[in-house]
């Protein structure tokens, strides 16, 4: 059987995930009903800059930091209620976390289109 390329994966998880804009991310950031979660390398940080009040979870460790079970969970980071919003630089990285996320059984998970590139766009704070 061939293995499934990097972009049929991405292309999977836009079929099974909820993508959402910047403006909406931003709509349920004010309104305090979601985590907003940065999963870009820490060095993409320090060089793009990041969203005043996102939380920051490397992408190679967001399974093991959401998870309670795990020993690597960061207590008291998330908010579980909420909506988990991923974004990534430019938007496949949080696709494949997003569906990720769903499939260890979180419901309300999303992603934004455009990932940070998109967000720079919009009003969200900068720093």
């Amino acid at each position: 059987m061939p293995i499934k390329s990097a972009q049929t994966l991405v292309q999977e998880a836009y079929s099974e995930i909820k993508t959402i804009n910047a403006n909406q991310a931003l709509k349920l950031f004010k309104e305090n009903k979601c985590n907003l979660i940065d999963i870009r390398d820490v060095r993409e940080l320090e060089k793009e800059g990041r969203v005043e009040n996102s939380v920051h979870i490397p992408r190679g460790m967001l399974e093991f930091w959401i998870d309670p079970n795990s020993q690597y969970f960061k207590e008291g980071k998330l908010d579980f209620k909420k909506e988990m919003v991923l974004f990534c630089a430019a938007g496949a990285r949080s696709a494949l976390a997003a569906k990720s996320l769903q499939d260890m059984g979180f419901e309300k998970v999303s992603h934004i289109e455009g990932g940070f590139s998109s967000i720079k766009q919009s009003d969200f704070k900068i720093v």
